[in-house]
């Protein structure tokens, strides 16, 4: 069973990148994790060595069938979950017009709605114990847009106003949530393993594929260094609704400010003049 200072994890796409880093530093700490993933295989060889105090689960975020018995399970092994990490998510990269409806459905399915059913089936057990933490791991793409990632960027803008809409209906119940917006991490999120391109012909043949590759294995966030900040957010007393992760997403998130406070600023007379007389 779970040590009594420690708290249960439960931790979607744990089998690599920033999940599993997440979950390292977790049990480096003391607590308990439920780590799951699409296949159990995987995350029964990453966790071996930590032995009872990881459950490994196989879990398809997009099946709500699945998110729903995953945490009945941990709910049956560990009696609570206190922090759930919403990790699991892919980048599905392209002009948009390459982009094929089905893959944009799917883009959508894994990063948006496997995410809401997996917090919705953990909620009633935070919300009987008036306590808990959501980490809903989004982007910088949730921040501000980019060049051939308008689907991505939507699945995480979606996420953030998920995120923050959720942390005023949780905060009366005594439970916390936040958004972690990282810039680019140095994990295999750009590999061939888990990013997806678009499959249609673009108009000006701009390959986002060349664009996006380069940074492979240049991204300057450590996934490592990623993990121990949100294990201090989680053990704050009021933990952030944001947390940017990394210079460069600090850097891109100050210049989207920016942008749109000049934007607000050059237009104030003619937004108030929307308002009517009455």
């Amino acid at each position: 069973m779970h040590m009594d200072n420690g708290k249960v994890w439960f931790i979607t796409g744990a089998a690599r990148g920033i999940g599993a880093e997440i979950a390292r530093a977790a049990l480096a700490a003391g607590h308990t994790v439920v780590a799951t993933g699409r296949s159990l295989e995987p995350l029964q060889q990453v966790y071996r060595e930590f032995g009872d105090t990881v459950l490994p689960l196989a879990l398809d975020v997009a099946d709500e069938a699945q998110a729903e018995a995953a945490v009945a399970a941990a709910f049956e092994r560990f009696g609570r979950i206190d922090v759930l990490v919403n990790n699991a998510g892919y980048g599905l990269l392209g002009a948009f017009e390459t982009l094929a409806a089905a893959d944009i459905e799917a883009q959508f399915t894994t990063n948006v709605f496997g995410l809401m059913h997996v917090t919705r089936a953990a909620l009633p057990g935070m919300r009987a114990r008036r306590s808990g933490h959501v980490v809903n791991v989004s982007s910088i793409g949730g921040v501000t847009g980019f060049e051939g990632s308008s689907v991505y960027c939507a699945t995480k803008f979606a996420v953030t106003g998920f995120s923050e809409s959720l942390a005023l209906e949780l905060a009366p119940a005594g439970i916390a949530v936040t958004v972690v917006e990282p810039g680019f991490i140095r994990t295999d999120f750009l590999d061939g393993s888990s990013v997806r391109y678009g499959t249609r012909d673009t108009p000006d043949g701009v390959s986002t594929e060349r664009s996006y590759s380069q940074y492979n294995g240049e991204q300057p966030g450590d996934p490592v260094r990623l993990a121990a900040a949100v294990l201090s957010l989680v053990a704050r007393e009021q933990p952030p609704v944001h947390f940017l992760a990394g210079s460069d997403a600090v850097e891109i998130a100050s210049t989207a400010v920016e942008k749109r406070q000049r934007e607000l600023t050059a237009d104030r007379a003619l937004s108030q003049s929307v308002d009517g007389q009455f």
